[in-house]
């Protein structure tokens, strides 16, 4: 495979894995570049003979400068909610501009594209990423990822084994899925055939309420864990007490309220078919997360 690939946030989570996953499955470290901010903080991918790429999404000439010669970029949603748009659009005509022939990005699943949205500070900008792909005039796939079930531990809080589950999500399921599992099937993506100008629902083949976190994690410590559902007023007064900064306040209340509402609950899912094999499933998860 002569393929030359680029994957952004290449020292974030996801990138990172996507990147292990590739070497895993044969590809050549020297086909393979991470765009990074800071080379030393991705020492370990040079070490392996990943190609580093110096840029930066509020730069354009970076990226230009970057994505010569790259056939196939992973564009991982950045982290700059505030800015995201701007920067990712920068990515994408970056890309066109230097003749990249496919991109892969990380979008979101969702029902509600309004600014009506619990969530619209960051939807909007994945909407503005996946409308500029398409108009972009280069093969895409996008990822409607569903939300990870790594962000769980920061919902149910430290002491969740001590107190319970305190949320309010209401008793509406959502398609947790693993980042690991995403990471795996966007380097399924780049290593075949057939996947451009498609749009994959990235999510769980199963989904979950908090009432059944709180069963799944009572069967795992042998405790009894409840689940208590504040209303957002309460919940958001509750975490100020406990001197969570604002910003944090009101994204775990948007997220709560856009669970409530039932913006991650779908029955359709292409991960199967994707990774070749099951997800992990909510109590996989849990189990190594929370396992004595």
């Amino acid at each position: 495979m002569n393929t030359k690939i680029l994957v952004t946030g290449a020292t974030g989570h996801f990138g990172k894995l996507t990147i292990d996953f590739l070497l895993n499955k044969g590809v050549e470290a020297n086909h393979i570049s991470a765009l990074v901010r800071d080379e030393s903080k991705a020492a370990d991918l040079a070490a392996k003979g990943v190609n580093l790429k110096k840029g930066d999404y509020d730069n354009y000439d970076s990226l230009l400068a970057a994505f010569q010669g790259i056939d196939k970029l992973v564009l991982v949603s950045g982290t700059d909610l505030a800015n995201r748009s701007k920067q990712q659009l920068n990515a994408v005509n970056a890309a066109k501009e230097a003749g990249v022939k496919h991109i892969i990005y990380t979008s979101f699943e969702r029902k509600n594209e309004t600014e009506t949205s619990p969530i619209a500070f960051l939807a909007q900008s994945h909407i503005d990423t996946d409308n500029a792909i398409k108009a972009s005039g280069i093969n895409y796939t996008i990822l409607k990822n569903n939300l990870y079930l790594d962000v769980l531990p920061m919902f149910l809080g430290e002491q969740v084994l001590e107190s319970g589950i305190y949320f309010p999500a209401g008793d509406v399921q959502a398609a947790y899925v693993s980042r690991i599992d995403l990471a795996e099937a966007t380097a399924n993506i780049l290593i075949s055939d057939g996947h451009e100008n498609k749009e994959y629902a990235t999510n769980n083949i199963e989904n979950y309420s908090m009432k059944d976190i709180a069963e799944s994690l009572s069967e795992i410590s042998g405790k009894e864990i409840n689940y208590l559902n504040p209303n957002s007023d309460e919940y958001a007064e509750t975490l100020k007490g406990a001197g969570v900064p604002a910003e944090y306040i009101g994204m775990f209340v948007g997220f709560a309220e856009a669970i409530k509402q039932g913006e991650f609950q779908t029955n359709s899912s292409d991960l199967e078919k994707l990774l070749g094999r099951k997800p992990a499933s909510l109590n996989d998860y849990l189990k190594q997360v929370y396992s004595k």
